[in-house]
């Protein structure tokens, strides 16, 4: 029987991947099933603190649809790891790799259409999920308002747009790995950070209208109340916009979006016509508390200082042998591991596969200091507008967007950037406008 000792770093490194994949499936299994045993069990009754201002049918409808994408989860979770299976330890990248190089030579070109393939038949597998998520699911809970038209172009277009953007940003890190010595993941992660700093630049003037149409705010009262908030917390944004969310949903939302001089503040269409003009003025307030505290400014520098610390060890791991081989990447006739060009691209994707398995047990921190960014956020909109406005805005988005309000603790702590309504109100006044407990 052999020992630990004995195990190469190849052994070693399959042993650790296959272990950690598994346990994450038996964890993400057991939370998926306490959420869904939570929420069956107090699906009956409306908690009573909710009572006065939700209805027992709207009650319902939130933990059908809970459970409803619970179920859905649970088999995408399932397929998602059969898949990541085929594509490291069955071989699957292996062989698409030797198929393409049995093809056509070794170089940036083989390496460009093996990013491609591998994103085309990744896509292709999952499509099925999305395809039911939209048409069945979320048009069984009367929220799917796209068309099958409307969503096959949105895919095209994605598509397309990820093989503009994405081939050359990939081109370039490619030819720094192959070309700038053992340091070329700080190159690589210098043009990444301006990349993604560029993107945020354009993505509201230039990549946004590609999906949705943005008019500007056409109410004078509430644009008035909105330009009067923004200049309260110091915040200039380029322009105030409607979008039309309601042709493809009937969630609602509000986002900022852009970096520099091109930020703006997006208003969904469907959001403004289910609040009235203080509840909408507290949910910017809300927003503009992200802001205040510079949430948004902290997190993109967490990003950062996380991608510098992941292309330092891609760095390393591009030139082990048993990265390659420990992850299911056989040596052949036509591949010498270390450094050769052709060797790069596989090297990226054998990391974006493997490393979500073991960042997975980071996912309460991070859920946790976003949850107590909300809180903060929460607090700055109470002191900006109406608490109580806040506190009703809360509650019909939670409402006609069918949230759960009794989730499992566990699961929330686990998974939810944002705190659950029964500790967010908590710390709200009364809402000003009660809906009426009949309504649906």
């Amino acid at each position: 029987m052999p020992t630990t000792n004995s195990l190469s770093p190849s052994m070693l490194l399959t042993l650790a991947f296959a272990a950690a994949l598994v346990l994450q499936l038996l964890v993400q299994v057991w939370l998926n099933a306490r959420q869904v045993r939570h929420v069956a069990q107090h699906r009956h009754a409306v908690p009573a603190v909710f009572a006065p201002f939700i209805s027992l049918q709207s009650h319902q409808k939130a933990a059908d649809y809970t459970l409803a994408k619970a179920r859905l989860g649970l088999a995408h979770m399932a397929w998602g790891t059969l898949i990541l299976l085929g594509w490291t330890l069955l071989g699957g990248l292996n062989l698409l790799n030797e198929l393409l190089l049995q093809a056509m030579e070794p170089g940036m070109l083989q390496q460009l259409v093996l990013l491609s393939c591998f994103a085309l038949i990744s896509g292709l597998l999952d499509l099925p999920f999305s395809y039911y998520q939209t048409f069945v699911l979320e048009a069984r809970f009367g929220f799917n308002k796209s068309t099958r038209g409307i969503w096959l172009g949105d895919l095209l277009k994605s598509s397309l747009l990820a093989a503009v953007i994405g081939l050359p940003i990939a081109w370039v890190i490619l030819w720094f790995m192959a070309a700038t010595g053992s340091l070329w993941w700080l190159w690589a992660w210098c043009i990444w950070t301006g990349f993604q700093l560029l993107l945020m630049w354009i993505f509201p003037s230039f990549i946004a209208p590609l999906f949705n149409k943005f008019e500007p705010l056409a109410d004078e009262s509430l644009k008035s109340r909105v330009t009067q908030l923004m200049q309260r917390c110091g915040f200039a944004a380029k322009g105030l916009f409607v979008m039309d969310g309601s042709r493809r949903s009937a969630h609602a939302n509000a986002y900022f979006t852009g970096f520099g001089n091109s930020k703006r503040v997006v208003f969904y269409d469907t959001l403004l016509k289910q609040l009235n003009a203080d509840e909408v003025e507290a949910v910017l307030a809300h927003e503009l508390g992200h802001f205040k505290h510079k949430h948004i400014l902290k997190r993109m520098l967490g990003m950062f200082a996380l991608s510098l610390s992941g292309f330092a060890l891609l760095g390393w791991l591009s030139q082990q042998v048993w990265f390659f081989t420990g992850l299911g990447v056989l040596p052949s006739p036509a591949m010498a591991f270390g450094l050769p060009a052709h060797d790069h691209a596989l090297a990226l994707l054998l990391f974006a596969l493997a490393m979500p398995v073991f960042t997975f047990w980071a996912g309460p921190l991070t859920a946790h200091f976003s949850r107590r960014d909300e809180f903060e956020a929460d607090a700055y909109a109470m002191q900006q507008a109406q608490g109580s406005a806040l506190a009703s805005a809360l509650l019909k988005l939670y409402k006609d967007n069918a949230s759960t309000l009794t989730p499992d603790p566990v699961y929330a702590r686990y998974y939810y950037s944002h705190p659950p309504a029964v500790e967010r109100l908590a710390r709200m006044p009364a809402p000003t406008a009660p809906e009426s407990v009949s309504a649906a």
